[in-house]
């Protein structure tokens, strides 16, 4: 009730939590968001509550507007008669910077019965903690220490004590972006670094920990600025809030939590049970939550790197959603991906084995190593786009289709055959190095390299590659689509009007009318009118 007005809000079609708050008590559930693409008639909200952009559905006046537009309106009217206005709610709280424990950066002052607090002196910093403090008595570490907080005052030499409360860990990194610009600097910032560095190009935190960094590290930006050491508004220039990993929960018949290494899962779907290894005993599944040590739904990334090795388990993080969204972690999602680094080992061997090698100069290439040069640089192009713009689900799964492709081609032969496809496993391995780094190491050492692939640049696709030879083109027949045709990119118009004028669906529509004339959109449509 101390959120905004205090006025409760519920929208079961498009918050999970007021969706299963519907479900439970047998609530109406009515969608007024439809995705793009999704049909209004149709659309249903299931067991997932639909959080995604689109436009305002079962909303009256405010159908067909985007989800901004129709807040803008609603605005505007209320406005206009009087009825509301606009007014900005923050969550904010008052920030301790100070707490009493010893984990933290010292606050560098010192406090003398005759001068007062005094800092502490600019020769005598960074204050360091002590490496011997004791956590056997409840309370701050640095209030027991027999020797750390003793110290003459600065000013008059009398004893005096040093402050012992430490700064919250986050007043470090809420700057400590501009002092990497130059970190050995004699002043806390230098303003020709800065210049050429900031601001980061790229924030990606998670959504628990951006929320409080983000806002300190723009609080002391701007007081940074306020005192000359920066000349900039924003530390970040864009911001990516990554998922959170979530897992099964499972409860024993005594309300106990059980860790997932504790639990046999037996069947699928709707049949799918659980036991408790220990006991043998039922097991209840629960709702998929957040990993946390209070319901033992963890995971320990040892046991998962022990037995399927770290390239899987990053692997299985990159490929199962999108970065922003959750992932839920399942060992049939983990042992498919280990699958697919076993594939990956597997086709490189294959080409080694077979002494592929990408000759200077290039052969010749017939249909079928042209084919695969083509599919290979336009993954390169594709995957080096979706890396940039953090879409790694999608790289990976464009991965996948060149392994195909990889894999089909090592089945069959051609004129250039044998170095395209000593090129694909180079371009492969480059591809897969940052999500793959250990496997790609070793492919790139089996491939005959004594090099660091991470020391190589990433490779660039060929421009010619990434063009068709051939287009698909509608076809009309008095302006309505009858068919549609495949052509060389290159083909003249005479040969575009004889291809379509001798497709079967053209020839009925005609119904042996005369034509009249035919109109060729060059690698777009051609229309004959008859």
């Amino acid at each position: 009730m101390d959120y905004g007005t205090g006025a409760i809000f519920g929208c079961p079609g498009h918050d999970q939590r007021d969706l299963e708050f519907a479900r439970k008590y047998g609530r109406p559930v009515v969608p007024v968001v439809l995705p793009r693409g999704a049909d209004p008639a149709t659309f249903k909200i299931e067991d997932q509550a639909y959080v995604g952009d689109g436009t305002m559905i079962n909303s009256q006046f405010l159908d067909g507007l985007t989800i901004e537009a129709a807040k803008e309106t609603i605005a505007r009217m209320l406005e206009e008669r009087g009825l509301g206005a606009r007014k900005v709610n923050y969550r904010l709280r008052d920030w301790l910077i100070s707490r009493q424990r010893y984990w933290g950066c010292p606050i560098p002052v010192i406090h003398c019965e005759t001068d007062g607090v005094v800092p502490v002196p600019d020769a005598d910093l960074p204050v360091k903690l002590p490496d011997d403090a004791t956590f056997d008595r409840p309370g701050n570490p640095l209030d027991h220490h027999p020797t750390w907080k003793h110290v003459a005052c600065p000013k008059c030499g009398k004893p005096a004590l040093r402050e012992t409360d430490t700064m919250d860990t986050f007043v470090d990194s809420a700057w400590y972006q501009f002092r990497f610009c130059a970190p050995n600097a004699e002043t806390p910032t230098d303003k020709k670094a800065l210049k050429y560095w900031a601001p980061v190009d790229q924030y990606i935190g998670g959504k628990e920990h951006a929320v409080l960094h983000l806002l300190y590290a723009r609080f002391f930006t701007r007081g940074m600025k306020a005192t000359k050491h920066l000349a900039i508004d924003e530390p970040f220039a864009s911001v990516f809030t990554q998922g959170i990993v979530i897992h099964e929960t499972y409860r024993s018949e005594n309300g106990d939590w059980l860790t997932p290494t504790e639990v046999r899962i037996e069947g699928e779907g709707a049949a799918r049970k659980a036991f408790s290894i220990a006991t043998g005993r039922p097991v209840e599944i629960g709702p998929v939550e957040k990993m946390s040590k209070s319901r033992k739904n963890v995971v320990d990334p040892d046991d998962i790197i022990a037995h399927y090795g770290a390239d899987t388990a990053r692997l299985f993080i990159v490929s199962d959603s999108p970065p922003d969204r959750d992932i839920i972690w399942t060992e049939a999602g983990v042992a498919g991906a280990g699958r697919q680094v076993q594939r990956i080992s597997r086709l490189i061997d294959q080409v080694v084995e077979r002494r592929y090698a990408a000759t200077d100069p290039a052969p010749s290439f017939g249909p079928e190593a042209s084919l695969l040069r083509r599919t290979a640089h336009k993954t390169l192009n594709n995957v080096s786009q979706n890396v940039e713009g953090l879409r790694y689900n999608v790289a990976v799964a464009q991965i996948y289709e060149l392994t195909h492709a990889l894999s089909a081609a090592l089945e069959r032969s051609g004129d250039g055959l044998d170095w395209a496809i000593r090129e694909a496993a180079e371009l492969l391995v480059q591809m897969i190095g940052p999500m793959l780094p250990h496997l790609a190491e070793d492919c790139w050492e089996r491939l005959g390299y004594n090099t660091l692939l991470s020391d190589q640049p990433w490779p660039q696709a060929e421009a010619a590659l990434l063009v068709d030879d051939v287009i698909t083109i509608a076809v009309q027949v008095n302006g309505k689509r009858r068919d549609e045709l495949t052509v060389a990119r290159t083909a003249s118009k005479d040969e575009i009007e004889a291809a379509a004028l001798g497709l079967e669906p053209v020839m009925r529509a005609l119904a042996g009318r005369p034509v009249k004339k035919v109109i060729v959109v060059p690698q777009r449509i051609v229309n004959v009118v008859g």
